[in-house]
């Protein structure tokens, strides 16, 4: 099954690492958060639409601090990018732990999203340039699996923490352990490099003193794309985070768990989550881009609407986490090695982070809708009905995206053709690469 990891450079196989660890830790923080929230909601007295900006605030953050990061990774180099947003969101998810108010902590969760949109997008982008292009889907999607372990260690450590130390030690105990791991995986970065066609994107703009500027990505040849990819990153995401982040307190408020109960259920998803991660990443070099896309979302619609909206027992309900996981986490797979070949060399980051956080940021506004609609009706309603929307974009953009499976990156803005057989029939993809 990972026979395609053995033929792998030492190059490729340490990014796979680096990258690998470093989503680890963001999934891990970001999960860790949701897990706070009904902790912080009896601690400050806060309501649940406030809870819901809190959720919102990192994510909605990233959509500029994504594009910001994306561009310069575009200038500066994808590698000195990820050790940059590293330090920053190792930095303030420490503050975080010291955070007095609800003022105080949107603040900082602001901040934290700055690091979190830029850390996705150059390590994705590394990743796509770096993997030879028949196995990219399988290794950029199995780095995604991150999200997977990130989720899981999540959910082990804020159940012992929880049963072990009193809550208003625990929550902030929590923030301060996320530190740790991501300074370890800045060290382990400092042995990567940029990728050849980079270096040879930026030979040739400095040879002929040209730059593509901050809003390249938004010009006529490349302005569909951009739209396109961005919508469905908003579905994907908005979906899977209004999900992820109300979950626990679902299961907490709603369905009157215990503390090891939570942590039983989301075990359970976090696990399906990490096979949704790598089985998606396999489907998608076996079926193309496209079609897995269609697929896993229509799946996560049908799922959803289940757990959401039927009357399930304790039992059905546990059952059913599984696969709830294993679509969630099959819905990101295919975003990292999808927008590296929709997107050409020379605005690769800044195209692919700003889709990316367009989606994270503005689908952050979904974890504040479920709050909103949640406060005149039931918590899983609003997360059902949000999150069937979402899957309801991405199938709409997906539908409307080209096929790229098989596509070999090249330097600069040429335009080329590319012929893929991903739909079963022979058919010429053209992009800029």
């Amino acid at each position: 099954m990972f026979a395609w990891y053995s033929v792998l450079s030492g190059r490729e196989k340490t990014t796979f690492w680096a990258c690998f660890g470093g989503w680890s830790v963001d999934a891990m923080d970001a999960q860790i958060f949701s897990f706070l929230i009904p902790v912080l909601m009896t601690a400050w007295h806060i309501t649940s639409a406030q809870a819901g900006f809190l959720g919102t605030a990192a994510s909605a953050a990233t959509a500029i601090g994504g594009w910001v990061c994306g561009t310069l990774a575009d200038r500066v180099g994808r590698v000195r990018m990820m050790q940059a947003t590293v330090l920053w969101f190792a930095l303030f998810t420490g503050l975080a732990g010291v955070a007095q108010n609800y003022e105080q902590m949107l603040v900082l969760r602001v901040l934290q999203g700055f690091g979190f949109g830029g850390e996705w997008a150059a390590g994705a982008v590394l990743m796509g340039e770096i993997i030879r292009p028949e196995h990219r889907g399988k290794a950029v999607g199995c780095v995604q699996s991150g999200y997977g372990v990130g989720w899981t260690a999540a959910t082990l450590l804020s159940t012992a923490a929880f049963l072990y130390l009193p809550p208003d030690y625990a929550w902030r105990a929590l923030l301060w352990f996320g530190v740790t791991p991501a300074l370890l995986i800045l060290a382990l970065r400092r042995r990567l490099d940029d990728s050849d066609v980079f270096k040879e994107t930026r030979k040739i703009q400095q040879i002929t003193g040209t730059n593509p500027g901050f809003f390249a990505i938004f010009g006529r040849e490349i302005l569909r794309t951009t739209a396109l990819a961005s919508l469905l990153a908003l579905g994907v995401i908005g979906a899977g985070g209004a999900v992820i982040f109300w979950l626990p307190s679902l299961l907490r408020l709603t369905r009157h768990f215990s503390v090891a109960g939570v942590g039983v259920y989301m075990t359970v998803l976090t696990v399906g989550s990490f096979a949704g991660f790598v089985g998606s990443a396999y489907m998608t070099d076996l079926i193309g881009r496209r079609r897995n896309f269609l697929l896993v979302s229509v799946c996560s619609w049908l799922v959803t609407l289940s757990y959401m909206f039927l009357p399930l027992g304790d039992t059905a309900l546990l059952v059913l986490s599984a696969p709830l996981g294993f679509t969630l986490g099959a819905s990101y797979s295919t975003l990292g090695p999808y927008f590296t070949e929709l997107f050409p060399t020379a605005v690769r980051g800044a195209g692919q982070a700003f889709a990316y956080n367009f989606g994270k940021g503005m689908g952050a506004f979904s974890v504040a809708l479920v709050g909103l609609i949640a406060a005149r009706g039931g918590l899983a309603e609003a997360i059902g009905a949000v999150s069937m929307v979402g899957y309801t974009v991405a199938i709409v953009a997906t539908l409307l995206l080209p096929e790229t499976r098989g596509l070999h990156l090249a330097a600069g803005m040429a335009q080329v053709s590319h012929t893929t057989t991903a739909n079963g029939a022979t058919g010429t993809v053209q992009g800029e690469i």
